[in-house]
Parts: C-alpha cells; sequence; structure tokens
C-alpha cells in the first residue's frame, strides 16, 4: 500500500513511529532544518502565522511563546490534529482538519506562512503558492522548508539503509513523484529540481529573498561523528519569500 499526503499518519502504527522518531532531540529536524528556519523568519511578536501542514503544532507553541500574536495550523491527518489539539490547548492557538490543497485561504490575513517538510507531498504547487501569496499581508513573508532535491531525485539510496554516508542522485530533472520506502512504509512524494520550485515561486509573485541548503551547524551536534556524517549529504532545502 502507498500512503499519500497525510494519509501516513492516520496509520496508527505509522504515526506512533514518526512521532518517537521527530521528536528525539537529536533528529535532524531539530539540529539542522529548525535553527536555520527560525533565522530566516526573525521576530514574529505581534504576527498572524499559518502553518500548513502543521503536524503535531509544537513549531506552533514554540512561536506562540516567542510572541506571535495568533497561530493557525493546517494539518490534513486526524491523527496529527488530534496531537495538535492537545499540544495547543491552553494557547491561543488552532488547529484545523484540512488537506492543504483545499484549505479556504483569507485573503490578505496572514503576515506569515510557514510549512515544514510538507510541501514535497503535494503533487501541484502552482495553485497553493497562489493562494499562499494571496493570503499574505503586505510586506507578508512565506517560509518553508522541503526535502532537499538531492534526495527526492531518486530512491535508490533510500531503499538499501536508514543510515547513510552517500547517495545516489539519478533522473534530477524528471519532476514527479516518488515512491521512497520510510519507517517500514511506503510513501509518495513529489521530486521538484531546485530551479522549479525558485520558478513556481515567481510565478505566484514572490520575491525570493533568501535560499538555504541546510548546512549542519557543529554546535548544535553533541556527537562530533555525526556532525561530519550530515555534512556529506544535503538533507534540506529552505526559502524564505515576500509578497
Amino acid at each position: 500500500m502507498e500512503y499519500k499526503g497525510a494519509s501516513s499518519y492516520n496509520d496508527n502504527q505509522f504515526f506512533d513511529n514518526y512521532i518517537s522518531r521527530r521528536n528525539r532531540k537529536e533528529s535532524p529536524n531539530n539540529v539542522i532544518e529548525k535553527p536555520i528556519l527560525l533565522d530566516m523568519i526573525g521576530d514574529v511578536k505581534g504576527l498572524k502565522v499559518l502553518d500548513l501542514g502543521c503536524g503535531d503544532a509544537l513549531f506552533g507553541v514554540e512561536l506562540l511563546k516567542k510572541g506571535c500574536f495568533s497561530y493557525d495550523g493546517v494539518e490534513g491527518s486526524e491523527n496529527m490534529q488530534k496531537e495538535a489539539t492537545k499540544n495547543l490547548d491552553g494557547t491561543v492557538g488552532n488547529v484545523h482538519l484540512s488537506p492543504m490543497e483545499t484549505w479556504s485561504f483569507q485573503s490578505s490575513n496572514y503576515d506569515l506562512v510557514v510549512s515544514r517538510l510538507a510541501l514535497h507531498y503535494l503533487a501541484d504547487l502552482k495553485v497553493l503558492f497562489k493562494e499562499v501569496h494571496s493570503s499574505l499581508a503586505s510586506n507578508g513573508k512565506f517560509i518553508f522548508s522541503v526535502q532537499h532535491p538531492i534526495l527526492t531525485s531518486s530512491i535508490k539510496s533510500a531503499a538499501v539503509s536508514s543510515s547513510k554516508t552517500d547517495w545516489i542522485v539519478d533522473d534530477y530533472f524528471n519532476s514527479g513523484e516518488r515512491v521512497e520506502p520510510w519507517i517500514n512504509k511506503k510513501v509518495v512524494k513529489y521530486h521538484r529540481t531546485i530551479e522549479e520550485y525558485y520558478q513556481l515561486l515567481k510565478q505566484a509573485g514572490f520575491k525570493v529573498g533568501d535560499i538555504r541548503e541546510g548546512t549542519p551547524r557543529t554546535e548544535e551536534f553533541a556527537d562530533e561523528s555525526e556532525y561530519k556524517r550530515r555534512m556529506r549529504i544535503p538533507l534540506f532545502l529552505l526559502f524564505a519569500c515576500e509578497k
């Protein structure tokens, strides 16, 4: 069975395994992607924030603690939405059960739209990017991360082992669906080149101000050997855009 979009997280076993992996201290999401994303976001005090594919919304809890005015998470998985609701309890944050593709975006409503490692699950980003652009207030920002295209280009290395020191790059310029083995399941992702992401953002009307490839920072790692391993293969691609 192949899982598309957020449906994999409605498999209870997969969901439990994912939460355990995702929230471990040494997760690459925590030691590589998040510090860079927070740098790109900057000060959130007083901002209205929309988080697309918010997962368990722990990132939303963090943004609320940093002073954002409001937080709306959009999540397509019922299991994740329940977890997010639990984590946001006692805050002004909200989570909405909806696929990103069919979410009813409000025009000029948000100061910041974020998305962490969710957009590579969508077959079509052209319409979504235009909706995000419309949902932002004047000079609003869209900041997001995706799996690095070097990883999504081919699943040959993903099928070999979980701990890797190199990666086979193949079919890079052939965009489209990939079926990747992940946490003992088959998950559908969509490969795009860096150029394609950039062009889609420009076509939607965004000004792309910054691009990062998730360079590891030695101070974030307790284990030097793990830092050196993570310096070999780019895991993340991040964009900071402005309306």
